[in-house]
């Protein structure tokens, strides 16, 4: 807890606004839990009062004994997906929710079965790369031991903040030599999409690397460190061994040996093992108020990767849990149905499945998403995830990114309102579950407080703070906590609890507003 202590000591301007929210009766002492639960919260003032750190922290406490209790195999708690944790805490929210009223649902889905076969291998140009370091395995990786010169498809860029599609054409591979290992930058499209390209080419394998960056100009500890590494997820299997994602320079090095005409051979040994599927689940839960035809979905995922993952996502499910609660005797216009998604980290399994699962009329009865992934972030930043500046904004339907501003409209207000400063996500929704209802023609927003590494200068000059981490150990380059194998960290003292309550409160505040905005009421696509 001594970094929670040293960030709360800041108390920058925004971060003491934000301790003071809820206080609107200073004289008048605040309702209890039980209060909360049990009155009718039908003002944005009546129910912003109900969210209280206490009821937040207590959710997220129960989630950290979850993981404890339910170890793998490496003695590490976790609540991953397909794992007994995970199936712990989809119970411990649905008996509060199902007790609280609502009509409960446990949607079960297959996930196919994924490990990595003894210990993979990558060299290049002499170079022996380490996994779990430089490189990972991705995700539903064909398997090989290919040994064949790197080719790099598409546009490859080496400017801080730029983006990439590299791979993401047909065309990216019109010169590409057939046997070859296709070098691609994330971005632009999905993973898949770039092993689909690259099989159809011909490539022997495919190297996944990360986009040069702030991260990538970070210090490991006072000594040069470039992007990190991190493993990437594929939704089919691939027919060749994929490299995902591979630090940004191991890449960049390849590259520029290739553009030096030193032509680099990698080889690669990768063997995989599927091994069936694996169920998983989503829980839904219905209010009984409000038009059925007319739903607002408010969605967080409940799934963690790599231990407890208590910010990364305990922290947006306590949320959306504590609104839910405080919602329960509370008539609305529009139907509330809050969901927790699993499969998240893995790739957005469980709402795309929701998504894809749906009717064509009970699509069309949803008429907006909010999302609410990493709410309690110690050294913070406040992000709304616009799907206009998603890295697949092409692929939504028209409707989307224009009837989502009601959403991001709200939360603007709130924080502006707040004195707490707040901005677009330059990723938009990438990575998050709202993109999965994106993707289908459904208007969404949603909130984040960042994870990892690196806050800029820039950010600290908006949110205060410290350079470099958003979590873990604070002030460092460390990566953080947040989906770092075998870090084991992301557990209680990653979060900051008042941080938890203010965000908490301006997602109450956007719930309700969109619960009863009849503006949403008639949206067609």
């Amino acid at each position: 807890m001594a970094v929670l202590r040293e960030v709360s000591a800041v108390c920058v301007v925004a971060a003491c606004a934000a301790l003071a929210l809820g206080a609107a009766h200073p004289a008048q002492a605040a309702p209890t839990n039980e209060q909360c639960e049990n009155r009718v919260n039908d003002t944005t003032a009546k129910l912003l009062e109900c969210i209280q750190e206490p009821a937040l922290y207590r959710h997220l406490a129960a989630l950290q004994t979850i993981s404890n209790d339910h170890p793998g195999s490496d003695g590490h708690g976790n609540r991953d997906t397909g794992k007994p944790g995970y199936k712990a805490s989809v119970e411990y929210v649905a008996a509060l929710v199902r007790r609280a009223g609502y009509r409960v649902i446990i949607q079960p889905y297959p996930l196919k079965a994924f490990d990595v076969v003894g210990e993979p291998h990558f060299e290049a140009a002499g170079r022996d790369y380490m996994v779990g370091r430089d490189w990972y395995v991705a995700r539903l990786s064909g398997e090989g031991a290919p040994s064949a010169p790197v080719q790099p498809v598409g546009q490859i860029v080496t400017d801080d903040g730029a983006d990439s599609r590299s791979g993401c054409s047909r065309a990216d591979f019109t010169s590409f030599v057939r046997g070859h290992i296709a070098l691609v930058q994330r971005g632009g499209c999905s993973l898949d999409a770039k092993v689909v390209n690259a099989e159809a080419a011909g490539a022997a394998g495919l190297i996944l690397f990360n986009l040069p960056g702030p991260i990538g100009q970070a210090s490991l500890r006072g000594t040069p460190h470039v992007a990190q590494a991190y493993p990437a997820h594929l939704q089919s299997m691939a027919h060749i061994p994929v490299v995902g994602v591979a630090a940004y320079d191991v890449g960049s090095d390849l590259y520029r040996r290739y553009l030096a005409g030193e032509n680099p051979v990698a080889r690669l040994d990768i063997m995989t093992k599927t091994g069936g599927e694996i169920t998983d689940y989503n829980l839904i839960a219905d209010s009984p108020f409000g038009d059925a035809n007319h739903v607002v979905v408010v969605d967080a995922h409940l799934d963690a990767i790599y231990g407890a993952g208590i910010l990364d996502n305990g922290t947006g499910s306590a949320t959306i849990l504590e609104i839910a609660l405080k919602l329960a005797k509370t008539p609305t216009l529009n139907r509330l149905r809050f969901i927790w998604f699993g499969g998240e980290e893995l790739g957005l399994f469980g709402s795309k499945y929701y998504t894809g699962n749906l009717t064509a009329a009970d699509l069309k009865r949803i008429v907006f998403d909010l999302d609410a992934d990493v709410t309690a972030t110690p050294n913070y930043a406040i992000l709304i995830a616009d799907p206009q500046n998603a890295s697949n904004v092409q692929n939504f339907p028209k409707n989307v990114v224009p009837q989502s501003r009601i959403g991001n409209a709200y939360f603007l207000r709130y924080f502006t309102d707040q004195a707490l400063p707040i901005r677009d996500a330059n990723a938009g929704n990438d990575g998050t579950d709202s993109n999965s209802f994106s993707l289908v023609g459904v208007p969404n927003s949603g909130i984040f407080t960042q994870q990892d590494c690196c806050k800029q200068p820039s950010e600290v000059a908006i949110w205060g703070g410290y350079l470099g981490n958003f979590e873990g150990d604070i002030p460092s380059y460390d990566g953080g906590c947040v989906d770092q194998p075998q870090r084991w960290c992301d557990n209680l003292p990653n979060v900051a609890p008042y941080v938890h309550e203010f965000v908490s409160k301006g997602f109450a505040f956007v719930t309700l507003k969109l619960a009863n905005d009849a503006r949403i009421d008639g949206y067609t696509r």
